[in-house]
Protein backbone atom coordinates (compact mmCIF):
# COMPACT_ATOMS: atom_id res chain seq x y z
CA UNK A 1 0.00 0.00 0.00
CA UNK A 2 1.17 3.19 -0.93
CA UNK A 3 -0.01 6.72 0.38
CA UNK A 4 0.55 10.22 -1.18
CA UNK A 5 1.63 12.82 0.75
CA UNK A 6 -0.87 15.50 1.45
CA UNK A 7 0.96 18.30 3.06
CA UNK A 8 4.04 19.12 6.40
CA UNK A 9 7.03 18.59 3.72
CA UNK A 10 5.07 19.62 0.88
CA UNK A 11 7.66 20.82 -1.87
CA UNK A 12 10.21 18.64 -0.46
CA UNK A 13 12.25 16.39 -2.71
CA UNK A 14 9.76 13.06 -3.27
CA UNK A 15 13.14 11.67 -2.97
CA UNK A 16 14.09 12.56 0.26
CA UNK A 17 10.45 12.60 1.60
CA UNK A 18 9.65 8.70 1.68
CA UNK A 19 8.54 6.77 4.63
CA UNK A 20 8.11 3.08 5.40
CA UNK A 21 5.61 1.54 7.46
CA UNK A 22 5.78 -1.85 9.26
CA UNK A 23 2.56 -3.36 11.50
CA UNK A 24 0.82 -6.61 11.31
CA UNK A 25 -2.12 -5.06 12.28
CA UNK A 26 -4.22 -3.83 9.17
CA UNK A 27 -5.90 -1.11 11.55
CA UNK A 28 -2.75 0.47 13.26
CA UNK A 29 -1.15 0.60 9.73
CA UNK A 30 -3.34 2.09 8.26
CA UNK A 31 -4.04 5.00 11.17
CA UNK A 32 0.09 5.79 10.93
CA UNK A 33 0.08 5.70 7.50
CA UNK A 34 -2.91 8.18 7.06
CA UNK A 35 -1.10 10.64 9.82
CA UNK A 36 2.45 10.20 8.27
CA UNK A 37 0.98 10.84 5.35
CA UNK A 38 -0.67 14.09 6.07
CA UNK A 39 2.57 14.89 7.78
CA UNK A 40 4.03 15.37 3.98
CA UNK A 41 5.87 12.01 3.04
CA UNK A 42 5.36 9.65 0.47
CA UNK A 43 3.96 6.29 2.21
CA UNK A 44 4.67 2.84 1.53
CA UNK A 45 3.38 0.47 4.21
CA UNK A 46 4.13 -3.75 4.61
CA UNK A 47 2.33 -6.10 6.57
CA UNK A 48 5.60 -7.44 8.21
CA UNK A 49 9.07 -7.07 8.87
CA UNK A 50 10.44 -9.63 6.17
CA UNK A 51 8.54 -7.19 4.07
CA UNK A 52 9.27 -3.95 5.04
CA UNK A 53 13.27 -4.75 4.88
CA UNK A 54 12.35 -5.73 1.14
CA UNK A 55 11.34 -2.75 0.71
CA UNK A 56 13.84 -0.45 2.33
CA UNK A 57 16.70 -2.30 0.06
CA UNK A 58 14.77 -1.07 -2.79
CA UNK A 59 14.01 2.80 -1.67
CA UNK A 60 16.00 3.49 1.28
CA UNK A 61 13.32 5.64 2.38
CA UNK A 62 14.03 8.36 4.68
CA UNK A 63 11.43 7.49 7.78
CA UNK A 64 10.95 4.23 8.84
CA UNK A 65 8.37 3.46 11.73
CA UNK A 66 8.39 -0.01 13.10
CA UNK A 67 6.04 -2.23 15.27
CA UNK A 68 8.67 -4.03 17.16
CA UNK A 69 6.37 -7.69 17.87
CA UNK A 70 5.63 -8.84 14.22
CA UNK A 71 5.33 -12.30 13.32
CA UNK A 72 8.55 -13.18 11.28
CA UNK A 73 11.14 -10.72 11.46
CA UNK A 74 10.53 -8.19 14.08
CA UNK A 75 11.26 -4.74 14.08
CA UNK A 76 14.15 -4.51 15.79
CA UNK A 77 15.90 -6.81 13.50
CA UNK A 78 14.59 -5.06 10.46
CA UNK A 79 16.35 -1.98 12.22
CA UNK A 80 19.70 -3.88 12.97
CA UNK A 81 19.86 -4.43 9.25
CA UNK A 82 19.37 -0.84 8.41
CA UNK A 83 21.92 -0.11 10.47
CA UNK A 84 23.96 -2.94 9.10
CA UNK A 85 23.28 -1.68 5.20
CA UNK A 86 23.71 2.25 6.05
CA UNK A 87 26.04 2.92 8.76
CA UNK A 88 25.66 6.77 8.25
CA UNK A 89 22.20 6.43 9.70
CA UNK A 90 20.42 8.51 6.69
CA UNK A 91 17.34 6.51 7.49
CA UNK A 92 15.57 7.81 11.04
CA UNK A 93 13.76 4.93 13.08
CA UNK A 94 10.98 5.31 15.17
CA UNK A 95 9.91 2.53 16.98
CA UNK A 96 5.87 1.83 18.35
CA UNK A 97 6.19 -0.75 20.95
CA UNK A 98 4.08 -2.15 24.01
CA UNK A 99 7.16 -2.90 26.07
CA UNK A 100 8.21 -0.14 27.94
CA UNK A 101 10.51 -1.58 30.64
CA UNK A 102 14.23 0.16 30.96
CA UNK A 103 15.24 -3.05 29.95
CA UNK A 104 13.11 -3.13 26.58
CA UNK A 105 14.04 0.83 25.93
CA UNK A 106 17.73 0.20 26.28
CA UNK A 107 17.48 -3.12 23.62
CA UNK A 108 15.89 -0.56 20.82
CA UNK A 109 18.00 2.08 21.17
CA UNK A 110 21.12 -0.02 21.46
CA UNK A 111 19.53 -1.87 18.27
CA UNK A 112 20.21 1.14 16.27
CA UNK A 113 16.35 2.95 16.75
CA UNK A 114 16.46 6.62 17.01
CA UNK A 115 12.98 7.29 19.23
CA UNK A 116 10.08 5.36 19.57
CA UNK A 117 6.18 5.42 20.57
CA UNK A 118 4.92 2.86 23.33
CA UNK A 119 0.99 1.78 22.84
CA UNK A 120 -1.38 2.28 22.42
CA UNK A 121 -0.46 5.54 20.32
CA UNK A 122 -2.72 8.83 19.87
CA UNK A 123 -2.40 10.84 16.72
CA UNK A 124 -1.18 13.64 18.75
CA UNK A 125 1.57 11.57 20.09
CA UNK A 126 2.37 10.02 16.64
CA UNK A 127 2.36 13.80 14.85
CA UNK A 128 4.94 14.84 17.89
CA UNK A 129 7.10 11.99 16.91
CA UNK A 130 6.76 13.01 12.99
CA UNK A 131 7.80 16.48 13.89
CA UNK A 132 10.87 15.18 16.02
CA UNK A 133 11.61 13.22 13.23
CA UNK A 134 11.68 15.69 10.34
CA UNK A 135 13.64 18.04 12.65
CA UNK A 136 16.68 15.50 13.16
CA UNK A 137 16.58 14.34 9.60
CA UNK A 138 17.07 17.85 8.36
CA UNK A 139 19.69 18.36 10.86
CA UNK A 140 21.47 14.72 9.61
CA UNK A 141 20.91 15.91 5.85
CA UNK A 142 22.79 19.50 7.04
CA UNK A 143 25.81 17.69 8.87
CA UNK A 144 25.78 15.36 5.32
CA UNK A 145 25.84 18.28 3.01
CA UNK A 146 28.69 20.07 5.62
CA UNK A 147 30.59 17.20 5.58
CA UNK A 148 30.90 16.58 1.82
CA UNK A 149 31.72 20.32 1.44
CA UNK A 150 34.40 19.93 3.89
CA UNK A 151 35.76 17.07 1.82
CA UNK A 152 35.63 18.91 -1.00
CA UNK A 153 37.48 22.13 0.10
CA UNK A 154 40.11 19.73 1.41
CA UNK A 155 40.42 17.64 -1.97
CA UNK A 156 40.67 21.24 -4.17
CA UNK A 157 43.18 22.30 -1.02
CA UNK A 158 45.16 19.02 -1.87
CA UNK A 159 45.11 19.50 -6.15
CA UNK A 160 46.19 23.27 -5.77
CA UNK A 161 48.92 22.19 -3.16
CA UNK A 162 49.56 19.59 -5.81
CA UNK A 163 49.89 21.38 -8.72
CA UNK A 164 52.14 24.28 -7.40
CA UNK A 165 54.68 21.47 -6.64
CA UNK A 166 54.20 19.62 -10.05
CA UNK A 167 54.50 23.14 -11.49
CA UNK A 168 57.94 23.69 -9.81
CA UNK A 169 59.40 20.29 -10.80
CA UNK A 170 58.74 20.16 -13.90
CA UNK A 171 58.88 23.65 -15.55
CA UNK A 172 62.89 23.80 -14.71
CA UNK A 173 63.89 20.88 -16.05
CA UNK A 174 62.04 21.10 -19.30
CA UNK A 175 62.85 24.94 -19.76
CA UNK A 176 65.94 23.25 -19.69
CA UNK A 177 65.08 20.95 -22.19
CA UNK A 178 63.28 23.18 -24.55
CA UNK A 179 66.13 25.34 -24.72
CA UNK A 180 68.84 22.84 -25.47
CA UNK A 181 66.28 21.37 -28.15
CA UNK A 182 65.90 25.19 -30.00
CA UNK A 183 69.88 26.02 -29.53
CA UNK A 184 70.25 22.67 -31.97
CA UNK A 185 67.98 23.44 -34.17
CA UNK A 186 69.37 26.96 -34.90
CA UNK A 187 72.81 25.24 -34.97
CA UNK A 188 74.15 23.78 -38.09
CA UNK A 189 74.86 20.74 -35.87
CA UNK A 190 71.40 19.77 -37.24
CA UNK A 191 72.73 19.62 -41.05
CA UNK A 192 74.19 17.15 -40.47
CA UNK A 193 72.05 14.69 -38.39
CA UNK A 194 70.32 12.34 -40.45
CA UNK A 195 67.13 11.99 -41.38
CA UNK A 196 66.11 9.74 -38.70
CA UNK A 197 67.87 12.15 -36.47
CA UNK A 198 66.44 14.98 -37.27
CA UNK A 199 63.03 13.22 -36.82
CA UNK A 200 63.87 12.55 -33.44
CA UNK A 201 64.47 16.22 -33.04
CA UNK A 202 61.69 17.01 -34.01
CA UNK A 203 59.53 14.60 -31.85
CA UNK A 204 61.51 15.62 -28.72
CA UNK A 205 60.21 18.98 -29.23
CA UNK A 206 56.69 18.47 -29.77
CA UNK A 207 56.54 15.99 -26.87
CA UNK A 208 58.39 18.44 -24.84
CA UNK A 209 55.79 21.44 -25.64
CA UNK A 210 53.20 19.13 -25.04
CA UNK A 211 54.40 18.59 -21.69
CA UNK A 212 54.68 22.37 -21.36
CA UNK A 213 50.87 22.51 -22.14
CA UNK A 214 50.05 20.05 -19.53
CA UNK A 215 51.60 22.06 -17.05
CA UNK A 216 50.21 25.58 -18.62
CA UNK A 217 46.31 23.71 -17.88
CA UNK A 218 47.20 22.82 -14.03
CA UNK A 219 48.53 26.43 -13.63
CA UNK A 220 44.82 27.86 -14.69
CA UNK A 221 42.92 24.63 -13.50
CA UNK A 222 39.56 25.91 -11.84
CA UNK A 223 36.59 23.59 -10.46
CA UNK A 224 38.64 20.48 -11.19
CA UNK A 225 36.33 17.01 -11.40
CA UNK A 226 37.17 13.37 -11.80
CA UNK A 227 37.31 11.15 -14.79
CA UNK A 228 37.32 7.33 -14.88
CA UNK A 229 40.81 6.31 -16.12
CA UNK A 230 40.59 2.77 -15.72
CA UNK A 231 38.13 0.42 -13.86
CA UNK A 232 37.94 1.29 -10.24
CA UNK A 233 40.75 4.17 -10.94
CA UNK A 234 40.25 7.95 -11.27
CA UNK A 235 42.54 11.29 -12.28
CA UNK A 236 41.37 14.73 -12.33
CA UNK A 237 40.52 15.74 -15.74
CA UNK A 238 42.81 17.98 -17.62
CA UNK A 239 41.33 17.37 -21.19
CA UNK A 240 39.85 21.39 -21.00
CA UNK A 241 42.52 22.83 -23.03
CA UNK A 242 42.93 26.73 -22.69
CA UNK A 243 42.97 28.15 -26.27
CA UNK A 244 46.10 28.24 -28.16
CA UNK A 245 47.49 24.96 -26.09
CA UNK A 246 49.07 22.17 -27.72
CA UNK A 247 47.44 18.66 -26.95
Amino acid sequence: MTVEASGGLAGADPKSARALIADDDDMMRLLIATITAESGYEVEAAENGTRAWEAYQRDRPTLLILDWQMPGMDGLEVCRRVRAADPSRATFVLMITARDTDTDLTRILDGGVDDYLSKPISADALRARLKIAERRIALEQQRREAEDALARARWLAGIGETTIAVEHEINNPLAALLGSVSLLTMSTALDKLSAEDRESVDVITKQARRIAAVVKRLSKLQNPRSVEYLRGSKMIDLSATPEGDEK
